[in-house]
């Protein structure tokens, strides 16, 4: 594993590996033991410029190649996914303090989005479209849009760089992809190897490690790329956004959420209780999806509230290298003191701790609040991290307040012993996705995936993915002379 950190801590640009040249480090640790894994001469304004420039350029030859030749690149990354799953599974822990249970959830979902990949090279349709002029033939192409450039996060950092870059390449598209500075292998030049080694033309896939101290907003000023695609924090996506649209570029953003999952008085109260732990402490509460709000009514609350806490106690927080770790470390240690800290405001405000867990350096145990005032800012933001907060309400009405009372929208979950009232109660909340009778983590490559409000714009998955990463083309021929009025 250690050869990864040691033969990926460079650039990749045009086909090439090598150093960067700004005047500072990118330091790679492990946030569970804190050893340097890695340190990166960061990438600067010019070789972003580098970057875009050698995936244009190779995206010409690219978009002429014929989708069944592109599918064949696709199916050979699979392949080496497959035969160093172990070795990328170590990767996950190593540097992003991934359980073994988080990387296997992960690499799953990897090779399910390459899987789609596969056939997404043969998606785009092109389209006969009827003229009242008479000799006219309209033809509706669709096409690359040319660069992508994507813009990772940390947290499923191997996912979600693969889940728009596998996409836009087997659309035709070069890519110049900017992973997060606490994951640059997981997320980036790990991406580029299994590339590379499936054969994808040099240029197509450019990888630059580097940070915004460095080259400020160049990557998304950038006149070459036509797409950004940004998944992380609202705040910084309302930049990406802002920012693109003054140059004319296109978004797909994946943004965080506050999602609810909701106990009605007719649940399954064990399963419940289940799909609310999974939900909430899944990679130590690190997921844009995770339940930051766990609603129930009030007829069920002792009960649900009894074996939510026993259950959260006995999972295990430490080395995630151990196979019965279920809480690893958080990201770094700003992430730490801010959940920590979390926890403190919450108390402060009137919440009671039914379980306070100690933070040691990365290490955050989970904690289970309850009787936080209705108005905290903490019930609108985004926890990321073990902190779930347990709200009682009074009926379905205050329920879809309560879920709706949040300036996300990205997942949720209801569980009733009706279905169909489930499906109603999640007809009435404002999310892109909501699950009933389950958790509220999901993702599958063929479903839109995406959220409302603050949450994002646009959606990537089966046929929204080909949106996102093509355009259309109209092509009219008149068939004999048109009649012109002059």
């Amino acid at each position: 594993m250690s050869s990864y950190f040691t033969d990926l801590a460079q650039q990749y640009i045009g086909g090439e590996w090598r150093p960067g040249t700004g005047s500072w480090d990118i330091i790679d640790f492990n946030p569970y033991d804190g050893e340097k894994l890695a340190s990166i001469t960061i990438a600067t304004v010019d070789e972003v410029d580098e970057a875009f420039r050698a995936a244009r350029d190779a995206q010409r030859a690219w978009a002429e190649v014929t989708a069944h030749a592109r599918r064949a690149v696709f199916e050979k990354a699979l392949r080496v996914v497959e035969d160093r799953e172990q070795e990328i599974a170590e990767v996950i822990t190593a540097e992003l303090g991934g359980t073994r249970l988080k990387a296997g959830f992960e690499l799953h979902l990897a090779k399910e989005f390459l899987r789609e990949s596969i056939q997404l090279a043969l998606r785009p349709e092109g389209r006969i479209i009827p003229s009242p002029v008479e000799g006219k033939e309209n033809r509706l192409y669709r096409v690359p849009v040319g660069v992508v450039g994507v813009i990772s996060p940390f947290n499923f950092p191997f996912l979600l760089s693969l889940k728009s870059v596998a996409p836009a390449l087997a659309l035709g598209n070069g890519v110049v992809l900017k992973p997060h500075q606490d994951t640059p292998v997981t997320g980036g030049t790990l991406v580029a190897r299994i590339f590379e080694e499936a054969g994808l033309p040099a240029g197509l896939l450019n990888v630059v490690v580097t940070d915004i101290a460095e080259i400020g907003d160049a990557f998304i000023e950038h006149p070459i790329p036509k797409v950004i695609s940004f998944t992380g924090s609202d705040k910084v996506g309302r930049h990406v956004a802002t920012v693109a649209a003054s140059h004319f570029k296109r978004v797909v953003l994946e943004l965080g959420g506050n999602s609810a999952l909701v106990v009605l008085d007719d649940a399954d109260i064990d399963y419940a209780v289940d799909a609310a732990v999974f939900s909430r402490y899944v990679h130590q509460g690190q997921v844009c999806m995770a339940a930051n709000r766990v609603l129930v009514d009030r007829s069920v609350q002792a009960e649900f509230t009894e074996k939510f806490v026993a259950k959260v106690k006995a999972l295990k927080t430490g080395d995630p290298r151990d196979p019965g770790t279920v809480i690893g470390p958080v990201i770094n240690s700003s992430q730490a003191d801010s959940l920590s800290s979390v926890v403190d405001q919450a108390i402060a405000q009137g919440a009671t701790a039914l379980l306070r867990g100690a933070t040691t350096d990365n290490l955050v145990e989970p904690s289970v609040l309850t009787g936080l005032p209705a108005g905290s800012p903490l019930l609108q933001q985004e926890i990321f991290g073990p902190i779930a907060f347990l709200i009682p309400f009074d009926g379905e009405e205050e329920a879809v307040r309560l879920v709706n009372d949040t300036p996300y929208g990205l997942s949720g979950a209801v569980h009733t012993a009706d279905v169909e009232r489930g499906v109603r109660f999640a007809r009435r909340i404002d999310t892109g996705m909501f699950h009933v009778n389950d958790g509220t983590v999901h993702d599958e490559p063929i479903v839109p995936f995406g959220g409302e409000k603050h949450s994002g714009l646009g959606r990537l998955g089966g046929e929204t993915t080909v949106e996102a990463f093509t355009t259309q083309k109209w092509i009219s021929i008149q068939h004999g002379r048109s009649r012109f009025p002059f």
